[in-house]
């Protein structure tokens, strides 16, 4: 059942970024950008746990996922360090996915040998 909730909660996930960009005007970067503060705000009033304990990688792995990572980072730091962990807390969570995305896709293009479009 864990497999067909995530499969269902993240292909909703999909077919309403699909809808938006389809339907208005706006640019893939702009909706990623909603996704990631969507998943913030889920986290910010603790509606994400749930979510997750539901559909697991349905809503973790989209950018949803990302977002809740950096709220979660800015909560902890700020409850350390006072007001400058607003600031730190969401790249030292964040740091983790980004150098292994940088990391992997410059191997990927190693291996590969991507080629400019014509």
């Amino acid at each position: 059942m864990d497999y067909l909730n995530a499969f269902w909660v993240g292909g909703l996930v999909c077919a309403l970024v699909q809808i938006l960009m389809e339907k208005t005007k706006l640019m893939p970067g702009r909706i990623m950008v909603i996704l990631v503060c969507t998943g913030a705000v889920l986290n910010l009033f603790g509606w994400f746990a749930p979510l997750q304990e539901f559909a697991g990688a349905g809503v973790s792995v989209p950018l949803l996922g990302f977002g809740n990572t950096l709220m979660k980072g800015v909560k902890e730091a700020a409850d350390e360090q006072g007001f400058i962990g607003l600031f730190s807390g969401g790249f030292k969570a964040g740091a983790i996915g980004c150098s292994a995305a940088l990391i992997f896709g410059y191997l990927a293009a190693l291996v590969f040998k991507p080629k400019m479009k014509k």
